[in-house]
């Protein structure tokens, strides 16, 4: 090979060489800062880490596990409330896939010059929600949620704000009452098993208006109590059960002295248990009967209370061993109560209120079986005989009363 061909191959590798000496240097200036500018800044004080003591590692360690288990509960709870709003979403697609149908009615109505106004179940109502508050960048975290029905928290999604005509044009007359006329109207409509609903969806309508006074908040909590009783789908039931349980906690927050606030939360408690496992259950016992408690001192004359307590009492009393022993191991203390002290709640709520209600006589003739009192029990089952049949609870409890007849009678 010649020498001028061997010098001009030491060139080119030469000048290959610097080239990609070049190449690296910029990808080291160039590249390299912007990789450590993603890294999380904590990964850059490992010198800053190297000059400290073992004693404050071991400190610094235990402050970091109790950060990172914070933070999973934190997780936790959002998951939770997803969920939840998951399942309200789902309620809401089913509302507004049954409800397109009934639109094209309505408009060919407006069009013919015909306003017929259209009343929907509130099993299947609209969620209405208030528009979130534009707000600036500082505090545009806040905007990112939003108020539902109830005055509870959930999560904005897309579909949330888009205005669909369906839920107005169901009920495009509301009449405005103000909040003593309301409340007279509500306890009213309760009184019978079918004004439940219309009570529910009328304390609805004026939700935007009295969330915040006391005597509104505990009647809401009452009113998804009825509709988990009208309900016999198992998610509405669930859903009713949540959302009263949520805002009863809230009326006792805002008022601890009123009395039924704590009657309703102790209520609802019992409600959202029956979707909890035994665990939970169990929990929710405890949160019943200490609530209970509470609103017979702050209610001493209210009936409704002891029959409660005497249900309360009569189950536990029927717990079997291994029940106890769970509830032991779970929480340290065993529920306990007798037949005697589930018949005692039971005759308050009688002596209060004569002729009280068919399922507080059918307890009571019960009781009186249980303990072998025949006759007493004979008594209380044909004075309920005498008493109308209103509620779903009263038809399962002369259910319930003609078994008790039958065993009295072999």
């Amino acid at each position: 090979m010649p020498h001028s061909t061997n010098k001009e191959l030491i060139l080119g590798i030469m000048a290959g060489t610097a080239g990609i000496s070049l190449l690296l240097l910029w990808y080291h200036k160039v590249r390299k800062p912007q990789i450590a500018m993603n890294l999380p800044k904590f990964l850059s004080l490992g010198n800053t880490f190297n000059s400290i003591t073992l004693q404050d590692e071991i400190h610094n360690d235990q402050g970091t596990t109790v950060i990172f288990q914070e933070r999973q509960l934190q997780i936790m709870e959002k998951l939770n409330e997803l969920l939840t709003n998951m399942e309200e979403l789902k309620e809401e697609i089913r509302f507004l896939k049954e409800a397109i149908p009934k639109l094209e009615e309505y408009i060919q109505d407006e069009l013919g010059g015909k306003v017929t106004v259209h009343k929907i179940s509130p099993q299947h109502r609209a969620r209405k929600r208030r528009l979130p508050t534009i707000q600036s960048s500082a505090t545009s975290n806040s905007s990112e949620e939003a108020e539902s029905e109830g005055g509870y928290i959930t999560a904005n999604t897309d579909t949330e704000e888009q205005s669909f005509p369906v839920p107005k044009a169901f009920n495009i007359h509301v009449e405005e009452l103000n909040l003593d006329v309301l409340l007279q109207k509500v306890d009213h409509l309760r009184m019978s098993e079918s004004g439940k609903s219309e009570s529910f969806e009328l304390l609805c309508d004026h939700k935007e208006k009295f969330r915040d006074e006391i005597e509104f908040m505990w009647r809401f909590a009452r009113a998804y109590g009825d509709m988990y009783e009208l309900s016999t789908d198992t998610q509405e039931k669930k859903h009713y059960a949540n959302i009263g349980k949520t805002l009863s906690e809230r009326a006792i927050n805002r008022a601890p002295m009123n009395g039924h606030c704590h009657l309703w939360y102790a209520v609802l408690c019992g409600y959202v248990s029956e979707f909890e496992g035994l665990q939970n259950k169990i929990n929710y016992g405890h949160l019943f009967k200490e609530h209970l408690d509470i609103a017979i001192k702050l209610l001493p004359e209210e009936p409704f209370l002891y029959y409660l307590k005497g249900r309360y009492c009569y189950t536990v009393s029927k717990l079997s061993w291994i029940e106890k022993k769970m509830a032991a191991t779970l929480f340290g203390k065993v529920p306990s109560s007798t037949v005697e002290e589930a018949l005692h709640s039971f005759l308050k709520a009688e002596e209060l209120c004569p002729g009280y209600s068919i399922p507080n006589y059918m307890y009571l003739a019960k009781c009186y079986t249980d303990l072998e009192e025949n006759q007493n029990a004979l008594k209380f089952c044909n004075l309920a005989l005498l008493l109308p049949t209103v509620t779903k609870e009263d038809k399962e409890a002369q259910k319930e009363m003609q078994k008790v007849m039958t065993s009295l009678k072999r």
